[in-house]
């Protein structure tokens, strides 16, 4: 099946730039929202990104004003007749796609791929709205779209092989990593990432470290980007707590996702982040940063801990088949930059370490949150790796 017009319904910053990553790869596109507003807002960065990318030589200008020709704005879902393919990027409310998606299933022909960016909500809920369910899928970019190249591709279990197959091709064409990944809450990225957050608070919480000694723990030794504090500041204390809240209930309770308190109250507090100028640090004209404990041994068993919690829901996360070893280690490195795969980094540290330490965290909690996956065990017992 050959792709030529896509609809994106959703004029935000994902929709906007998703739309931005179809026209830069030959597509008509049509970008709706019913609110003017919107639209006009997603206009007018167009002409900010692309004289930026013109002003880097990354474009020409004349090809800039190709791809912006190809982007056409309506306040109706009917504009997308003749699409090919329609990409949802609305709120995350499961009532309000299901009401979109039959909207949009009314005016497009029988051909057409019907797919949401949800980042955690059920594919086979939204399907279930269509009278075709087996068009629809998941095509969960991240932010900002025409910059990450992580999309996740999420079949529901009423999917077709060709619209897996369609939509994989579809995405990989356009420059994307592709990675398919089995329905379940929060898909690889946000299922996967929660410890990265939920431990570094709880060590919080205990008092080992405060949030600048833990971010530096986890940048300075584990070199990642940023540390969870700054992360979290980053996304907004509103946005990451719901996210963690959601899996957490999704996932019927499961004490690996279990949400925390300190972060609960930030976000009661409206200490949101950076878009507050206050979130767990203080980001105020004039404010300084706290400075961290340097201290690389306790910095190392921080280091350690969040990252031994990050490799057991990996291997969790291909235990129970929601992604191969691969697109696991793709989708971390590609989604949320970290600076190695987790399982592969499992492998250089060693299995039976890893199992050590979370037996160790086990014992001493003997919180579930801490029960080393039944596939690490496994792989332990017959000296097996990753790679």
């Amino acid at each position: 099946m050959k792709i030529n017009k896509v609809g994106v319904l959703g004029a935000g910053t994902m929709g906007a730039g998703i739309a931005q990553v179809a026209a830069q790869n030959g597509h008509e596109v049509v970008l709706v929202d019913t609110n003017q507003a919107m639209l006009d807002k997603a206009e007018a960065s167009y002409q900010v990104i692309f004289a930026k990318l013109v002003e880097k030589g990354k474009l020409s200008k004349e090809e800039t004003q190709e791809i912006q020709a190809r982007i056409n704005y309506s306040t109706a879902v009917t504009s997308f007749s003749g699409a090919d393919l329609v990409i949802e990027a609305i709120i995350e409310n499961i009532e309000i796609k299901n009401l979109v998606f039959k909207q949009i299933e009314e005016v497009v022909s029988k051909n057409c791929i019907i797919a949401s960016n949800t980042s955690s909500l059920s594919i086979a809920s939204i399907a279930a709205s269509l009278n075709d369910p087996s068009r629809c899928l998941g095509i969960h970019f991240f932010n900002p779209a025409p910059l990450m190249p992580l999309v996740e591709i999420i079949p529901a279990v009423q999917t077709s092989g060709t619209i897996l197959k369609t939509a994989k091709e579809v995405i990989e064409s356009w420059n994307k990593i592709a990675c398919i990944a089995k329905d379940t809450p929060g898909f690889i990225v946000n299922r996967v990432a929660r410890p990265f957050y939920g431990e570094a608070l709880k060590i919080y919480e205990e008092g080992v470290a405060d949030f600048a000694t833990i971010d530096w723990a986890m940048t300075h030794i584990g070199g990642f980007r940023m540390g969870p504090f700054t992360l979290m500041d980053y996304i907004g204390n509103d946005i990451n707590y719901t996210v963690t809240e959601t899996v957490f209930e999704a996932f019927y309770y499961d004490p690996r996702f279990r949400p925390s308190f300190t972060q609960k109250r930030h976000k009661e507090a409206g200490y949101l982040g950076r878009k507050t100028k206050r979130g767990f640090y203080n980001y105020s004209e004039g404010a300084e940063l706290p400075k961290p404990t340097e201290n690389e041994q306790s910095g190392k068993e921080i280091f350690e801990r969040i990252l031994v919690m990050l490799i057991n829901e990996a291997i969790d996360a291909v235990f129970l088949k929601i992604a191969s070893v691969e697109d696991v280690d793709l989708a971390m490195t590609n989604g949320v930059n970290y600076p190695k795969g987790l399982l592969k980094w499992a492998d250089e540290l060693g299995l039976e370490y890893v199992l050590t330490k979370l037996e160790n965290l086990f014992s001493e909690y003997g919180d579930d949150r801490y029960r080393p996956n039944p596939l690490l065990r496994r792989m332990v017992k017959e000296s097996k790796t990753f790679y």
